[in-house]
């Protein structure tokens, strides 16, 4: 008979002595099973002890995630958590230099465990650790391991940052401040003030005055990506959490500290590779520098304001050359049709006021804005575009006014300017950060894109919608190739002409949709199932191979992985914690944990997933529930999930379903579907190529009146 669910058979270790082989009955209170343990090993004061995982994370076992034990575990009894902090507590005040060190690197690796975690706190660690940091005493590996236990004590949020003192503050800037700083030091000091400007508004103000952006940019001027990413987190932060009126002035201190210039030559064009953490912060840095935008896109102009009107009287002037006419020159009737004219032929919607066109936000000023750049600092294409299109026919010219203004809105979608930056992108342009004024090179760029799109379509008046709509996609699909330069996003648009894009779309259309008669679609029917069954086997021989997950945690940097992966014979899921993320396949034998495929009840995804209901922001941010699931086994208990990105998420979760005879519904699962199917009509269809074929099969002809034309064999 297979033993009870409640019986978990274990071996448990003790230093000097053979492990014990033993079975925990999961019903007994914790404390009487450590005490049944120790009176094997004839330890006295069983409340002293403790087990913990003999594993990298050496965590302890509590009653909240006993159920976390499985078959063939191997546990250690240790120290209780409250002796080992009260030992640690002490330790790390001890006069010995070797030993403090000794101490506060044993207190830097326990820490990450909350049981120890909160009863280090109890005993007012964290204060003893800034009180250490404040006193200044301790220098390189020594400040190191003390300031590592104090981010991961922090990490657990279990006390509030607002708790710290104006000297604390003043020591970790101090740090960050230093030309020459011990790398670690330096590290961990940055990522302390970026957590202080991020969870608290008091403690921002005083991290704002105690860290300059001149103090920052020499750390990007070094070699190591991880204080570069650190030092960008930090400008990051200040940048997010400063008053709206103190951005510009911010924005305009990174300008003349060249940041931009800096990031550029030390970090995207480095010949280091830039990492996923790397080109988040760079992602969040140019979404900050776009949003910046978000004031004049949402300020509708005043038609009264003369300051205003002069820019729009700059653009006649630029166009059509002419001097600002004295005030008495020529009645005001003539003067009046004369600007009609030249505002119909600079396209404005309305030529008597065009002033009345910015007064739509989105893109309100910030259209006008990109007018007047490109007339000044693009003059001759500008003129160039204007007058071709003031001679042409009315029908057919390309309205430049109007055209700004739908193309400022388009970009500003498409940047997502005002929208806050997401926590899993990495979506970072690096051509942005090429030039001081990248939003409006961009504009100038597809505001001559747009014209050109607009004479190859012979477009007129009533084609407006449509060319726009062929321009967003000609601007999606060279975005979408990460253009280094803007000189690069230039060639690449020249390459994707209207012609060019009729040949993608055509080209998308014949893999998305084939002919539509009967026969086909019977044809594709009878096909799909070989096709699921495809996809099916290549879903488990991807969960065969094994996936690295991240562990979940309200740090910014997570740096704690497990991996999971199914036996060959699709039996078994094998799984277990790693140091570090793998190079390759994880092989089965170092895998500790096991759960029977059989033993799997149901997979939930997103939001109804247990670790998904727990509080947290970044368990309740959007992006993380669209990538969790989890697998229900026995009663309550779930293996939880964070996929690395939407891919591997519809690979597990189409393996799973597939592995529990279920259908499998991911996005990934129906593209693949219409990408093979495609492809397998089109190889079977080859030989009837500018055949038509008929909606319905040819009539079967009457019996013939006698057979005598039949062979007969014999």
């Amino acid at each position: 008979m297979p033993p009870p669910s409640d019986i978990v058979k274990v071996a448990i270790e003790w230093p000097g002595a053979f492990p014990k082989l033993m079975e925990i009955d999961q019903k007994k209170p914790l404390s009487a099973i450590i005490k049944e343990v120790c009176e094997g090993w004839s330890l006295g004061n069983h409340e002293n002890f403790a087990l913990q995982n003999a594993d990298s994370t050496n965590f302890y076992i509590t009653e909240k995630n006993r159920n976390d034990i499985k078959n063939g575990s191997i546990l250690r009894l240790t120290t209780s958590p409250s002796q080992m902090a009260g030992q640690l507590h002490e330790r790390i005040q001890s006069s010995s230099m070797d030993a403090k060190l000794e101490a506060l690197k044993d207190l830097a690796n326990s820490s990450r465990d909350v049981t120890f975690a909160q009863e280090f706190i109890n005993l007012d660690g964290i204060s003893l650790l800034t009180q250490m940091v404040e006193s200044g005493t301790d220098f390189g590996d020594l400040l190191s391991f003390t300031l590592t236990a104090f981010v991961e004590l922090m990490d657990h949020g279990i006390v509030s940052w607002d708790t710290f003192s104006v000297a604390f503050i003043k020591k970790i800037a101090g740090y960050v401040n230093k030309s020459a700083m011990d790398m670690a030091v330096l590290q961990r000091s940055l990522a302390i003030l970026e957590s202080m400007v991020l969870n608290s508004q008091d403690l921002y103000q005083k991290v704002a005055q105690e860290i300059t952006i001149g103090q920052l940019i020499p750390h990007l001027q070094g070699t190591d990506q991880d204080i570069q990413t650190y030092t960008i987190a930090v400008i990051n932060a200040l940048f997010l959490k400063a008053p709206e009126d103190k951005r510009q002035e911010m924005a305009h201190i990174l300008a003349q500290k060249q940041l931009r210039s800096i990031i550029l030559s030390n970090v995207i064009r480095s010949p280091k590779p830039i990492n996923d953490e790397m080109a988040h912060q760079l992602y969040v840095l140019q979404v900050l520098t776009f949003n910046l935008l978000e004031d004049r896109m949402m300020t509708k102009m005043d038609p009264q304001d003369q300051a205003q009107r002069d820019i729009i009287f700059e653009l006649r002037r630029i166009a059509f050359d002419v001097e600002c006419e004295p005030n008495n020159s020529g009645s005001i009737e003539k003067r009046k049709s004369m600007y009609t004219r030249d505002y119909k032929k600079l396209g404005f919607i309305n030529h008597v006021n065009p002033a009345m066109d910015f007064t739509q936000i989105p893109p309100g000023m910030l259209a006008l804005d990109n007018m007047l750049y490109f007339a000044r600092h693009h003059q001759d294409a500008y003129i160039r575009i204007v007058l071709e299109n003031s001679s042409r026919e009315d029908k057919h010219e390309c309205p430049f006014g109007r055209s700004s203004i739908e193309l400022t809105k388009m970009l500003c979608e498409i940047l997502k300017v005002g929208e806050l930056p997401s926590e899993n992108c990495h979506d970072f342009h690096p051509m942005f950060f090429t030039h001081d004024r990248s939003f409006e090179e961009f504009f100038c760029i597809c505001i001559q894109l747009l014209n050109k799109t607009w004479k190859e379509m012979r477009a007129t008046s009533e084609d407006f919608n449509k060319v726009m709509q062929v321009v967003r996609e000609q601007i999606m699909r060279a975005l979408t190739q990460k253009p280094n330069s803007l000189d690069q996003l230039k060639s690449r648009l020249q390459n994707l002409s209207y012609t060019e894009i009729l040949k993608i779309r055509q080209s998308e259309r014949m893999n998305q949709e084939d002919f539509q008669s009967r026969p086909i679609l019977e044809l594709r029917e009878k096909i799909q199932p070989e096709i699921m069954e495809l996809i099916k086997q290549q879903r488990l021989n991807r969960l065969c191979d094994g996936t690295c997950f991240r562990k979940i945690s309200s740090r910014r940097r997570q740096d704690k992985f497990w991996y999971c992966r199914l036996s060959p014979n699709h039996k078994v899921l094998h799984y277990g914690d790693l140091e570090e993320s793998p190079q390759g396949e994880v092989p089965h034998d170092s895998l500790q944990e096991k759960l029977p495929v059989a033993d799997i009840k149901a997979v939930v995804t997103g939001k109804d997933c247990p670790h998904m209901k727990e509080k947290g922001s970044l368990k309740q941010n959007k992006e993380v529930q669209e990538l969790a699931f989890s697998v229900l086994y026995e009663s309550d208990e779930y293996l939880n999930f964070i996929a690395p990105d939407k891919h591997e998420y519809c690979v597990w979760t189409d393996g799973l379903n597939a592995l529990l005879g279920k259908e499998m519904t991911s996005d990934f699962t129906k593209s693949d579907m219409d990408t093979l199917l495609s492809m397998e009509m089109k190889l079977r269809l080859l030989d009837l190529e500018n055949i038509q074929i008929p909606e319905a099969p040819p009539p079967i002809p009457k019996e013939p009146s006698n057979y005598d034309f039949v062979y007969d064999c014999n």
